[in-house]
């Protein structure tokens, strides 16, 4: 068995204008994600991290959306190759995803209990009462008080946290191997982050299923992540383990973020902040690094060509970047 289970190649995804032109969402996006392991894909909105996972599972929606290009192989098998019929069978089966807002996600005129049931029934030929058996007991595993009683709720009866909970309940109901958070905690509050979190880490290694987590939240990456992949114009700008990014960053990009979260151990007047806004990604030329515009070491070579993943030492860890040596120089300075 291959020790990777996901492995995106020169993946493209648009979306067209009305006025003409398209937006490169996910603009030559390349990465790997190995079994068992926990990734997280951080960037600012805008970046293409939820689009790039919406193509994984074939969810990006046409019109205006389409995957234009590259492979995306699960277990070997390019899934943009599938009729629709295949993807539904890996789709909930083998990868399954948590979305961002679950009251969005879930049908408010259908039961909870109902709709995990549902999404078993429909990979697994067993009875309506046996599928209401197990919703009740992915209830219990994902600590919802009183699931006998609450699989048949509707999704307005239920708190945020627990809407949450009943989502991975139902992503986790056909034990997928390999399962996608969009940013599971964004709607709740810190505790309920928190708990939530515990309870997708936990099903992790309970069931040895390999996690892709979206997240804008540096500490939760910190704390949970075994490999941190860090996205920027629709592509990956630098990439290793937990402990090369936090503590080697390359990347001017990589570089912003870190010094963005606030700390306890150094007090200062204002929060750093990274000048200018996310690129206009219909405009950014092909020929270009995307983060030109807002880099304090950009010059003509990153405005008329585009870096691309280079290995830095004999790990994981890889950047895309002219001027490597400049960022870790001023690092250094900054450091000291």
């Amino acid at each position: 068995m291959s020790e990777t289970i996901l492995e995106v190649k020169n993946l493209r995804t648009s979306f067209a204008l009305d006025e003409g032109g398209q937006v490169r969402a996910v603009d030559d996006l390349s990465y790997t994600i190995k079994r068992k392991e926990f990734t997280a894909i951080v960037g600012e909105s805008g970046s293409g991290k939820s689009v790039s996972v919406l193509s994984v599972m074939r969810l990006v929606n046409y019109p205006p959306g389409m995957i234009i290009g590259g492979k995306i192989l699960y277990d070997g098998k390019d899934i943009l190759a599938l009729d629709e019929e295949e993807m539904r069978r890996i789709r909930g089966k083998e990868i399954a995803m948590i979305f961002q807002e679950p009251s969005a996600a879930m049908n408010p005129v259908m039961k909870v209990g109902d709709q995990i049931g549902e999404a078993i029934r429909m990979h697994e030929d067993i009875s309506k009462e046996e599928a209401h058996k197990r919703a009740i007991e992915l209830l219990r595993m994902v600590d919802i008080p009183n699931p006998e009683e609450r699989v048949n709720m509707y999704p307005y009866e239920f708190s945020g946290g627990m809407l949450q909970r009943a989502m991975i309940a139902m992503a986790m109901s056909c034990n997928p191997k390999l399962l996608i958070c969009d940013e599971p905690t964004t709607a709740l509050d810190v505790t309920v982050q928190a708990q939530v979190l515990e309870q997708i880490n936990h099903l992790r290694e309970q069931f040895d299923t390999t996690i892709v987590l979206i997240t804008h939240n540096l500490g939760v990456v910190a704390r949970y992540a075994d490999s941190v992949k860090v996205m920027y114009g629709g592509t990956i700008v630098e990439e290793g383990d937990k402990m090369d990014i936090f503590k080697d960053p390359q990347h001017p990009y990589t570089m912003g973020l870190i010094k963005a979260v606030p700390r306890l151990d150094k007090k200062s007047k204002k929060l750093y902040t990274i000048e200018g806004e996310p690129p206009d990604m219909s405009k950014i030329p092909l020929l270009s690094c995307a983060f030109a515009d807002r880099c304090a070491y950009a010059d003509d070579v990153c405005r008329h060509k585009r870096p691309t993943l280079s290995q830095i030492g004999e790990g994981d860890h890889k950047c895309a970047c002219f001027h490597m040596d400049k960022v870790i120089l001023e690092r250094g300075e900054q450091e000291a």
